[in-house]
């Protein structure tokens, strides 16, 4: 009798993009999507669940990601990401990741080890540096050039205006995602 053929690894799929925009214009998530599917094809694996997210990758408290890691945790299933920096920018939680129990692989870096995620993390971590520097400097350039920064419907002094404007960013940072970004689902 011949032994019971394996089961399909279990994938759970994450995907993040930074900005609403970076969604809606096609490349950021098709291309993670189709790494994702491409990969778990390739292996014979089967993704069981997707977890989709807005954020940036600086943030910690990302509830789809810590929605996916619980996932995973309970099929004990692998976390499936396009691109490590997908997942994050910064090496502590990266490399914290194994001791929370939660297995994952970068479809840009499939065979990657400890060491090559902690090397790559610290990579992705300066880069996160290298951005704020760059955006810092552009920033300052262009106010040097006499460009308004900033939003132009407050003027200073305007108190009433920005208590507005605080009160309707605090009011649409407490609503749910209107679109299917930021909704975990079976598959």
């Amino acid at each position: 009798m011949a032994p019971p053929a394996p089961s399909p690894v279990r994938f759970i799929a994450y995907y993040r993009i930074s900005t609403e925009r970076q969604g809606w214009s096609g490349p950021g998530l098709d291309a993670q999507r189709a790494a994702v599917a491409r990969h778990a094809a390739g292996t014979g694996g089967v993704v069981c669940a997707t977890f989709e997210e807005v954020e940036s990758g600086k943030r910690g408290d990302r509830p789809q990601l810590a929605a996916a890691m619980a996932e995973s945790r309970a099929r004990r299933a692998v976390l499936l990401i396009a691109k490590l920096d997908r997942l994050a920018r910064d090496a502590h939680f990266l490399l914290g990741l194994e001791k929370a129990g939660v297995e994952f692989v970068a479809v840009d870096m499939p065979h990657a080890n400890r060491l090559t995620i902690g090397i790559m993390a610290l990579v992705a971590e300066e880069e996160t540096r290298a951005i704020s520097a760059r955006t810092r400097a552009a920033l300052a350039a262009a106010k040097t050039r006499g460009v308004k920064l900033g939003n132009p419907r407050l003027r200073a002094g305007d108190g009433e205006v920005a208590a507005i404007a605080s009160a309707a960013w605090k009011r649409d940072a407490a609503m749910p995602s209107p679109s299917p970004l930021g909704r975990g689902r079976d598959v």
